[in-house]
């Protein structure tokens, strides 16, 4: 069955008619914390370039695509941080770009933890051209023309860590924005997100380590996300690993660090609902610079998230 922008359309008009515009989806969250949590921001104690490319659900016609590029650095002794996050998502005839500032205070509770308390703003950018679409009535006022948007938005997170364990709670998008206009009935309505995430570091033995990590995403509208994943680190080098999406979709992952400064990622998800019948699962990649000073910032304990 040849896959066709048809299908796209249907699943697209759903998500916009049902009000309920789901936010960045990421299977090495682990990695890309700030964009999910701003309280994560320069927690890594260095500054540090991420970038992270997804293309999900190879073969279909207009599937998502989503661009990520994050920069942040402590900017005090005490690990107060500072963070840029642009996200760029590309679906059938929409695209929405993301770009969001943060900044983290954090706060010593014991020897070993701390909690860092983020807030972040910035500017969404929507565009959706219904031109794109492949329709029976061309005429169609409702599938015609394009609609764009911009509007601010502001977030807020609590990430709490040390060498061996993290947790968080946040929501990076507070703001429900509805995107319509004058002549069209349906609206895109961006709804808050909720999430909750937490992971853990065991040392196996000096060459090995195995970390456990869930996230959990709550939005009104949309089905509960639960992603489960585990992996293993072998001599500060290689990363091996699997993860869950719950009733979605199983992923395989592997990492390795190249230089003491960069480090390079990459996952495949297998559908496993109905959808994956169409297309060849989802490919998602990353790389992470590390910027080290011998005179400023130095990485005392290396982590494993």
């Amino acid at each position: 069955m040849k896959n066709s922008l048809y299908i796209l359309m249907i699943l697209f008009v759903g998500i916009f008619e049902a009000s309920a515009q789901q936010e960045s989806q990421y299977t090495q969250y682990m990695y890309n914390t700030m964009t999910i949590n701003p309280g994560y921001t320069g927690t890594r104690s260095i500054p540090s370039i991420f970038g992270l490319y997804r293309t999900q659900w190879v073969g279909l016609d207009g599937a998502p695509k989503t661009a990520n590029l994050s920069i942040d650095t402590p900017i005090s002794q005490n690990g107060q941080g500072i963070g840029l996050s642009i996200t760029n998502d590309k679906i059938g005839p929409s695209e929405e770009t993301n770009l969001m500032l943060s900044y983290s205070y954090p706060i010593q509770l014991s020897a070993t933890t701390k909690l860092s308390l983020g807030v972040s703003g910035g500017l969404n950018f929507i565009n959706v051209d219904y031109n794109k679409l492949n329709t029976y009535d061309q005429d169609d006022p409702f599938l015609t023309g394009t609609l764009s948007k911009i509007s601010p938005n502001v977030g807020a997170g609590a990430y709490f860590h040390s060498d061996k364990w993290y947790a968080g709670l946040s929501v990076p998008m507070l703001l429900e924005t509805k995107f319509d206009n004058d002549v069209r009935v349906s609206v895109a309505s961006q709804r808050m997100h909720f999430y909750a995430m937490g992971g853990y570091v065991f040392d196996i033995n000096d060459n090995l380590k195995f970390k456990p990590a869930a996230m959990i995403k709550l939005t009104n509208g949309a089905p509960l996300a639960v992603d489960l994943s585990a992996n293993f680190l072998i001599n500060d080098k290689l990363t091996l690993g699997a993860a869950y999406r719950w009733d979605a979709a199983v992923s395989a992952m592997a990492g390795f660090q190249v230089t003491q400064g960069m480090n390079v990622g990459y996952a495949y998800d297998y559908d496993t609902q109905e959808i994956g019948n169409y297309n060849s699962g989802s490919h998602e990649i990353f790389l992470r610079f590390d910027l080290f000073s011998n005179t400023k910032y130095r990485l005392v304990t290396p982590r494993f998230f």
